[in-house]
């Protein structure tokens, strides 16, 4: 697994730093933390005068990776790395739901990090996407709106994608969207049955469905971009064709389908053996669902299935969605002709437990 937080020497600093860490800059900018020496499974960077030691035998992966170094702590955390399409900011752990599967438990501390978020993001390589996650990001949407604007006037060649819950935006909030450019944010929206029982359950929210429906409805009116995402579990696995008509029938805002295996991780470790179902044995409810909404014209998404745990006719619509830092393959995976092309498994994904089909290609 890659990691995302690298040990350090502690730097004098009574303020949370961002910098980005440059080995052989053309054009040196004041964020800019250049390599100025090597060890024996370190790496020094200049920073204002100043030497910040990172503990690595590899320097060269760091290159051009935006970093964030706490007073105090003896670790920097990698927020954007420079290499990897996949990166991804904490707003807040945060949450006003308790999904059976979430990967993110809430928490009920919070600590605003906004400012050096946006450090970040001017930092960020040319085009990138940066995801913004919690917990419920929009819990703080105030500061979140107030982030976006300025990211957007800053840095107009980056895109981002937000997962939410879709749970707390008001009529007031609508002039807030509308300033905002839409067309560079993708809101990621969970949705996990057409009936309100059943989803409200899933996410131990009473009432949730009802007002995720009216929330779609105000950001599709603000000309949002939306990816509605559901994760499969026992729990809705034989509700899937009807949400496809649902979406299809209901949800004209959104340009995407994203249809989810579960994450063991979190609440869905805890679990596992209730929620996991096995669609490389039977993979019926979720061909059914993704037939009718390809029929319909909503295109359509599967996001962490393994391509051996999907019928051939359907790995088309297979994504390579599992972040590289957290992702891994098989044994059985390693002669796999498929393997490139491949989503493979989470780290924490427990093999004995997981998928009864898992055949090299």
């Amino acid at each position: 697994m890659i990691p995302l937080q690298l040990k350090i020497d502690p730097l004098p600093i009574v303020e949370p730093l961002v910098v980005r860490l440059v080995l052989n800059p053309s054009i040196k900018s004041p964020s800019d933390a250049i390599l100025v020496a090597r060890g024996d499974g370190t790496a020094d960077f200049d920073v204002g005068g100043f030497s910040l030691r990172v503990h690595t035998n590899d320097p060269a992966s760091l290159d051009g990776d935006v970093v964030l170094v706490i007073p105090g702590r003896r670790t920097l955390h990698r927020l954007i790395r420079a290499s990897s399409p996949h990166n991804t900011l904490l707003i807040t752990e945060q949450c006003d739901q308790l999904c059976v599967m979430c990967s993110q438990p809430p928490k009920q501390y919070h600590t605003d990090m906004f400012d050096q978020f946006l450090d970040a993001v001017r930092l960020a390589p040319v085009d990138a996407t940066i995801g913004l996650s919690g917990g419920e990001p929009l819990l703080h949407k105030k500061r979140l709106f107030e982030f976006l604007v300025k990211a957007q006037n800053h840095r107009p060649d980056l895109r981002f994608h937000i997962l939410t819950n879709g749970q707390h935006l008001l009529a007031e909030d609508e002039a807030h969207l509308r300033y905002l450019d839409m067309t560079s944010i993708l809101w990621g929206i969970p949705i996990y049955a057409a009936e309100g029982e059943i989803h409200d359950r899933i996410v131990g929210k009473v009432g949730a469905f009802s007002i995720l429906q009216e929330n779609l409805a105000r950001l599709g009116r603000t000309g949002a971009a939306i990816e509605l995402r559901t994760v499969v579990m026992q729990s809705n696995i034989d509700h899937l064709e009807r949400l496809g008509e649902y979406i299809t029938l209901n949800q004209p805002f959104a340009q995407v389908w994203a249809i989810m295996q579960l994450e063991n991780i979190g609440y869905a470790r805890m679990n596992w053996t209730k929620e996991f179902s096995d669609t490389s044995l039977s993979f019926e409810g979720v061909s059914q669902a993704i037939n009718i909404s390809l029929g319909k014209g909503l295109a359509t998404a599967l996001y962490n299935f393994p391509l051996c745990s999907v019928p051939e006719a359907y790995r088309r619509y297979c994504v390579a969605s599992i972040s590289d830092w957290k992702q891994k393959f098989l044994a059985t995976c390693e002669n796999c002709s498929l393997k490139s092309k491949c989503t493979g498994f989470f780290e924490w994904y427990p093999e004995e437990r997981g998928f009864k089909k898992i055949i090299a290609q």
